[in-house]
């Protein structure tokens, strides 16, 4: 029993540094270090938590200071995602109809019409976990679901049937050329019927960590540009040259400061 427990120690030990060495660690990746279960692993990291050396994430786990920093940079994106949605809210008046598309920060926008009457389209399937004012009436597109977003044929029916005032979109990256990079795939084919169909005016919202040069790629699945014009809202945090270089690609900006 005495060897038993000391191999115990010593595993969970290993773990403890492998998890200070990575600042992160996913439970699969300590699971093939170590030879054992994803359920051992579990039991591991609930030991080692309850004992203040670490703390669990959503599939993993992280040091302390990684997991504190971490949450307060999640928190402060969040500020920032909100502050965009409530100014984007602006541009909706009374008696628009309007798509969103599987942005969450697009969708969050609802919360801010206040008393306007507002009929929404949307493919996003968030909105079924949401309450919004009573002006506000939700249509969902139905569709396949990937995640909470909804794709496929039946999408792209629903959205073909009707037309918009205004379009809100969000999506993955924004390079400084003006290419719009997306998770996934289908998605792009989405946006750009719900853009084909929409009378006035496309906001493309994004703060501040989705902007970058074109030297960051980033780790997506497609990408598109967009030939009409629209307005990106973004947060003060932007980096201005990529401001300035998608200015000159043809971009109208909105910069929303902080409160």
């Amino acid at each position: 029993m005495k060897k038993d427990r000391k191999s115990v120690d010593a595993r969970q030990q290993g773990i403890l540094k492998l998890v200070q060495e990575n600042g992160e660690i996913r439970s699969e990746d300590i699971a093939s270090q170590f030879g054992i279960s994803l359920m051992t692993v579990r039991r591991d990291l609930d030991f080692l938590e309850q004992k203040g050396r670490l703390r669990r994430t959503h599939g993993g786990a992280a040091t302390l200071e990684e997991y504190y920093n971490s949450r307060k940079i999640n928190s402060e994106v969040s500020e920032c995602r909100d502050r965009i949605s409530r100014h984007s809210a602006s541009f909706v008046n009374s008696g628009d109809t309007i798509f969103i598309n599987g942005s969450r920060t697009a969708l969050n926008l609802l919360r801010y019409l206040g008393d306007k009457n507002v009929q929404v389209i949307t493919n996003n399937g968030w909105a079924l976990d949401e309450e919004y004012p009573h002006g506000v009436s939700v249509r969902i597109t139905g569709g396949d679901l990937r995640g909470r977003i909804m794709v496929g044929e039946l999408t792209m029916q629903s959205i073909l049937e009707t037309q918009a005032d205004k379009t809100f979109i969000g999506c993955a990256a924004v390079y400084e050329n003006g290419e719009f990079v997306y998770d996934i795939p289908m998605e792009i084919g989405i946006n750009e019927v719900m853009i084909a169909k929409t009378r006035q005016h496309l906001y493309i919202l994004a703060d501040h960590t989705k902007l970058h040069m074109r030297s960051e790629r980033h780790n997506a699945y497609g990408s598109c540009t967009y030939d009409r014009p629209y307005t990106l809202v973004t947060d003060d945090q932007a980096d201005p040259d990529i401001l300035a270089q998608l200015r000159l690609s043809g971009a109208d900006i909105v910069i929303v400061p902080s409160d």
